[in-house]
């Protein structure tokens, strides 16, 4: 497109670096400026209407503009704008927040400690363990597994656990202590003629392989997304948490259940860790907690991690960590509107009930020609494009994502597979729209592959 002088785009191209993004294809192109919200559409400064198909980044449960959080915001800016937890010292809504996660937590929990970002959450939850290590009195009791293309978050620490090349290259990670085990994504990972119950006994298998070559004794914790959402909603085989998790009790092993997509939603239960049966020792929350209205995540941990970071706070004299910002008093309350919101408009029992006809419908699109495999669960899908000659592997994704924006639907790229997560509030008029829109521009692009 042409970027007018001194435009927004212009601006933007001068004086920002962007996420994700190809920051030379930026100079070139300019972004695309959005400038409100509706329910779930969004529009851009030239007027133009998209259904944000991907809740932003995963996260608008709510949809945009909704004025119950906005007041709550404005209550709490004029009463108390900012406070902090540090050194003993509390307020009302962080205290109302954390006392409503533990209630809400769907295996026991103890304490709640806030960050500001799934990042921030799952970096922190490194070091909780790094300490309870020490705490227990097993210094050598330190490394963490992940999997292969698991998404954990961009800092240094939740970057090396995410199990992505592209978050690992020329930053110098993943850092040592680290290890990522078999992806469970069968068609991808599966060995010739393997079913699926073998195929998960053998991630099984390769985990338990891992942590006896490492020393049980060396490894403190797994982490996973009950679904893996930024590695392309990959949705695991049946039986393969239980799995695990036999695996992981029988070394002593801690689980992390990455929450921040599957968590308040997503799946059709309030919880990923219900809809997969996990029993994890950490639950790490962001996204839809607040419906990214406000900057939040948090750490629900249990009395097998508390107690010993206790005692070791009281044998050091403090537990030194913590962020300025840690359960912020406005993005707190925020996240209590929020979640009320989600309560009384059963939006958990909406995704639920839509579940169906949306992965009836993404279904479908598995048999277009330019198709090779649907995914999803809940309210979270992919549909993966077939390779093709000419394009090389992350090629197709962005350039099919690029052709459903022009037609008004935003999805996110994740390689060659199109990514899906509509906000919480959808109906199934504008599932229809999203997949009509899907399925027309298979066709536009299939048409535009063969005349090239």
């Amino acid at each position: 497109m042409t970027v007018q002088p001194n435009s927004v785009e212009a601006r933007d191209q001068a004086y920002q670096l962007h996420s994700y993004t190809n920051a030379r294809a930026l100079e070139r192109d300019g972004a695309l400026v959005i400038e409100r919200g509706e329910g779930v559409h969004v529009y851009d400064n030239n007027g133009k209407q998209y259904i944000e198909a991907m809740s932003g980044l995963w996260s608008v449960a709510v949809g945009f503009g909704e004025k119950r959080l906005v007041e709550a915001a404005t209550r709490q800016m004029s009463k108390l704008p900012y406070y902090h937890t540090f050194t003993g010292r509390t307020h009302g809504p962080s205290v109302d927040l954390a006392e409503k996660l533990i209630q809400m937590a769907p295996v026991p929990m103890s304490k709640v400690h806030f960050t500001n970002s799934g990042s921030e959450a799952n970096d922190t939850a490194l070091k909780m363990i790094w300490y309870r290590s020490n705490a227990l009195g097993k210094p050598e009791k330190k490394k963490i597994i992940s999997r292969i293309k698991g998404y954990h978050g961009v800092t240094i620490a939740s970057a090396s656990l995410t199990g992505l090349p592209n978050n690992h290259r020329s930053f110098d990670l993943p850092l040592a202590g680290i290890f990522h085990t078999t992806c469970p994504h069968y068609r991808v990972f599966a060995q010739e003629n393997e079913t699926e119950e073998a195929f998960v006994a053998r991630c099984a298998q390769d985990l338990e392989d891992l942590i006896l070559r490492e020393g049980p004794e060396t490894v403190a914790a797994f982490i996973g997304e009950p679904v893996m959402g930024a590695g392309g909603v990959i949705v695991p085989p049946a039986g393969y948490w239980e799995a695990i998790q036999t695996v992981l009790r029988k070394y002593d092993i801690l689980l992390i259940a990455d929450e921040v997509i599957c968590g308040f939603g997503r799946t059709g239960e309030m919880f990923g860790t219900q809809t997969f049966g996990l029993q994890p020792d950490i639950m790490t929350l962001s996204k839809q907690l607040s419906s990214s209205y406000q900057p939040i995540s948090a750490l629900l941990i249990n009395e097998k991690v508390y107690e010993p970071l206790a005692d070791e706070s009281a044998k050091i004299g403090t537990f030194g960590h913590g962020y300025t910002a840690s359960g912020h008093p406005v993005a707190a309350a925020v996240a209590l509107e929020n979640l009320a919101i989600i309560e009384e408009r059963d939006l958990v029992g909406n995704a639920r009930t839509l579940s169906p006809l949306f992965l009836k419908r993404l279904k479908a699109l598995e048999s277009h020609p330019i198709a090779i495999e649907a995914r999803g669960v809940g309210l979270i899908g992919a549909l993966e494009l077939k390779p093709r000659d000419g394009f090389a592997l992350g090629q197709l994704g962005p350039k099919f994502a690029a052709l459903m924006l022009e037609k008004g639907v935003i999805g996110r790229a994740i390689g060659d597979s199109i990514a899906l997560c509509p906000p919480l509030i959808i109906d199934e008029h504008q599932i229809g729209t999203i997949f009509d829109t899907f399925e027309a521009s298979l066709d536009a692009f299939q048409a535009q592959l063969e005349s090239a």
